[in-house]
């Protein structure tokens, strides 16, 4: 029987699984839509993971991260919970040897984390403008009629780039749009576009930042060849893709999973029976004090398993208690 360890990044645009073996090979991965349901989503990946599994394999340890750690890690039983800074450090770290540099753009958001001598020493992110986020391309690939896949391509096409206004994703499209009134071509204004991502990117999250070599771009925006290049004209440097780019925070999270493993900790995994049931999650308040907390609730199949949001602890501790009597 194979030892394997499972990585789940839960974002709001995307979630992640990764299964990964004692020889950090990875088994299987699973890229889906979250589609503004990270428990199905959750579900549908790990039933993906096991369609793919041909042997008989034992999970030692799990983790999760992304925006949806928690709910994923009360919903699959994880043994590491850790935030995306340091499971996109950890993995970077293991795959590319000697890393300074992470820059790291996903569908909503964006990151940059620096690192000294295997240690992450930096960081900044952004949640708050599309413009320097895998959306904005997004939108302006569907505007223009192209495939997203093709996007980059078109860009290093480019002969003559445009030059569009990048520090707001509005400002950026009504740009985009007077510039193709002019008459320019589309391969410019797309090259434009990479370019003003890039700027934008570099300017709020890299503004008083030493950007050190080697440079990893990872995230699923590192597939875009075209904002690559942009990377690579203003930096001046060359920029590393990963194999797994897409990917890294779960991947972080099986690296993380086999250390929590080494120390010889028993796994809460519970198991992927969990594919098939049923989950329902609930509001209360409690108007027990001043505070008003608003308390979530997690059930399976009808069962309570977990609380949290209380300030206070009552209701959440109240469950934990009730779970390990009936343990």
């Amino acid at each position: 029987m194979k030892n394997c360890y499972l990585g789940i990044d839960v974002g709001s645009v995307s979630t992640n699984v990764v299964l990964m073996d004692d020889n950090k090979k990875i088994i299987s991965k699973i890229y889906i839509r979250t589609n503004g349901k990270p428990i199905d989503a959750v579900q549908r990946g790990l039933r993906e993971v096991k369609s793919q599994i041909k042997e008989d394999i034992n999970v030692k340890a799990v983790g999760t991260t992304g925006s949806g750690r928690h709910l994923a890690s009360t919903i699959i039983g994880s043994d590491v919970v850790k935030n995306e800074i340091t499971a996109h450090g950890i993995a970077a770290l293991n795959f590319v040897d000697g890393v300074r540099t992470i820059l790291e753009i996903g569908g909503q958001d964006s990151k940059i984390i620096l690192l000294k001598d295997g240690i992450i020493n930096d960081f900044a992110m952004n949640t708050v403008c599309a413009a320097g986020t895998g959306s904005f391309l997004d939108r302006q690939a569907a505007r223009m009629e192209i495939d997203i896949k093709d996007f980059g391509g078109l860009a290093l096409e480019s002969k003559n780039s445009v030059r569009i206004a990048g520090r707001c994703a509005v400002f950026a499209e009504s740009d985009m749009i007077h510039k193709q009134q002019l008459g320019h071509n589309q391969e410019d204004i797309i090259k434009g576009l990479c370019d003003a991502m890039v700027r934008n990117y570099l300017n709020n999250l890299a503004k008083g930042k030493e950007i050190a070599g080697p440079v990893v771009f990872q995230g699923g925006v590192a597939a875009n060849v075209g904002i690559k290049k942009s990377f690579e004209e203003a930096l001046g440097t060359q920029i590393f893709v990963p194999p797994h780019y897409d990917v890294m925070g779960a991947l972080g999270c099986c690296l993380l999973a086999k250390e929590h493993a080494a120390k010889g900790n028993k796994t809460k995994f519970q198991g992927f029976d969990i594919i098939n049931s049923g989950y329902d999650v609930k509001g209360i308040e409690c108007c027990d004090c001043a505070n008003m907390c608003e308390v979530i609730e997690i059930l399976r199949d009808g069962q309570l398993t977990a609380r949290w949001g209380d300030k206070c602890g009552k209701w959440s501790d109240l469950v934990k208690s009730d779970i390990e009597r009936l343990a």
